[in-house]
């Protein structure tokens, strides 16, 4: 099967998760004999500006044993400006669409969202190749930036909105990465239906083409590590407890919980508090953070460095503002689990991720946004340690047994099958 993907970033470009995302799933349908087309970004996620060793010309292609990489200019802006970084992903958009024509039969056509506008491209390079249309959703749009407050203004939000329907509506099938999502998106459908909208083609229309499909995480890179590495000998944290958050330091995140959790361990000089990672709110993070001794803020690593990363951890956590948990599920827990470590999770009560947690007993979930809870469950993990080795050990078994490459792939090629028959 020939397969065109379409996404924001891929390897090198690994610092962006979805980048993680894309070149795994890629080289598990290699393995299946898939011959496979990306489109995506000149590398650029994570100084947000094209990496000098990219830079000079507007795309690129290169040959892969598996097929071609093709990559173009990403007109890379600062996240938190969300009409500039449109542009810039409308810009990316058109030119990514354009070379897309030029690389020949394909038998389906798949794009990656966050952008949406990527979803415009593959719908019209899918119309010319008469192929079924794959809609992938990582993060909801623009849900999460109405959520925030970052695209305001009932004409500006309404005109997205109808964007968002307007894709699922033209889609042959959309993924999404767990039920609340699909939940969401399901809704959305029936709304758009009502409305008097007819659904995709090989699909039957409305509810039925949406599909969860999870994430995964690389089980023979990321696995259960000893915490005194190199990584705590760098930073200064050997003989410490860490208590990490490792990832986007972005908006969605509720950092003041951390704040809070370090004021209240304040007078203990065993525990320290690790944000490792960039993004929107890091200039915040680190003004009040730099006064603390307990808080240490620390740069992404090198992708070979991330299972030490995750590894260096007593304790991870995973932090989401409330109400995000229908658009967007935080990843980060499959290399947290992969590593073997537990983990505490503020998120929306009821979500996947919280039953996940509990249902499982990996850790401790409370509700978002709720410094009371979280230091309280932080503390009562941090009073058994025992406790928390266990947590890790089922972790690492729940990973073992739904996390891997090649299921999800599997489920792909199960879909991309089920739309060409």
């Amino acid at each position: 099967m020939k397969l065109l993907l379409f996404c924001p970033h891929f390897r090198p470009d690994l610092h962006a998760a979805t980048g993680e995302v894309m070149t795994q799933l890629v080289e598990a349908l290699a393995e299946r004999d898939h011959r496979i087309s990306v489109v995506t970004s000149l590398p650029w996620y994570r100084g947000h500006k094209v990496d000098p060793a990219w830079s000079g010309r507007p795309w690129r292609r290169e040959r892969t044993e598996w097929g071609q990489v093709v990559r173009v200019w990403p007109f890379p802006t600062n996240k938190t400006n969300i009409p500039a970084r449109a542009l810039g992903f409308g810009g990316m958009t058109s030119i990514a669409g354009g070379l897309a024509l030029t690389l020949g039969h394909h038998d389906v056509v798949m794009a990656m969202s966050p952008p949406v506008f990527l979803g415009d491209a593959a719908w019209l390079v899918a119309k010319r190749l008469r192929a079924p249309l794959v809609f992938n959703t990582q993060d909801i749009f623009p849900d999460i930036a109405v959520e925030l407050g970052a695209l305001r203004g009932r004409r500006v939000v309404e005109l997205a909105r109808r964007h968002e329907a307007s894709i699922y509506r033209r889609a042959d099938a959309i993924t999404v990465l767990s039920e609340d999502q699909a939940r969401n998106v399901r809704t959305k459908i029936l709304v758009d239906r009502r409305s008097g909208s007819a659904g995709g083609r090989k699909e039957q229309p409305g509810t039925d083409k949406v599909h969860v499909i999870h994430n995964f995480v690389d089980l023979d890179r990321i696995r259960p590590l000893d915490r005194h590495n190199e990584y705590r000998r760098r930073h200064g944290l050997i003989g410490k407890t860490v208590v990490m958050y490792s990832g986007n330091v972005g908006l969605s995140q509720s950092f003041e919980l951390i704040r809070a959790a370090a004021i209240r361990w304040a007078g203990d000089p065993d525990v320290v508090f690790v944000i490792n990672g960039e993004g929107a709110a890091r200039a915040d993070v680190q003004r009040w953070a730099q006064p603390m001794s307990n808080v240490r803020v620390v740069d992404f690593g090198r992708r070979e460095e991330v299972p030490m990363i995750l590894g260096a951890a007593d304790l991870h956590l995973v932090l989401l503002k409330g109400g995000l948990a229908k658009s967007s599920t935080p990843s980060k827990l499959y290399g947290i689990l992969a590593a073997g470590r537990p983990v505490l999770a503020s998120i929306d009560e009821g979500s996947e991720v919280s039953s996940v947690i509990k249902e499982h007993d990996l850790g401790r979930a409370v509700p978002p946004d709720d410094e009371w809870s979280f230091c309280r469950a932080l503390e009562q993990l941090l009073a058994d340690r025992g406790q928390l080795a266990a947590m890790g050990e089922r972790g690492r078994a729940f990973a073992e047994a739904w996390l891997t490459p090649r299921a999800q792939a599997a489920a792909y090629e199960a879909l991309f099958d089920r739309l060409m028959s």
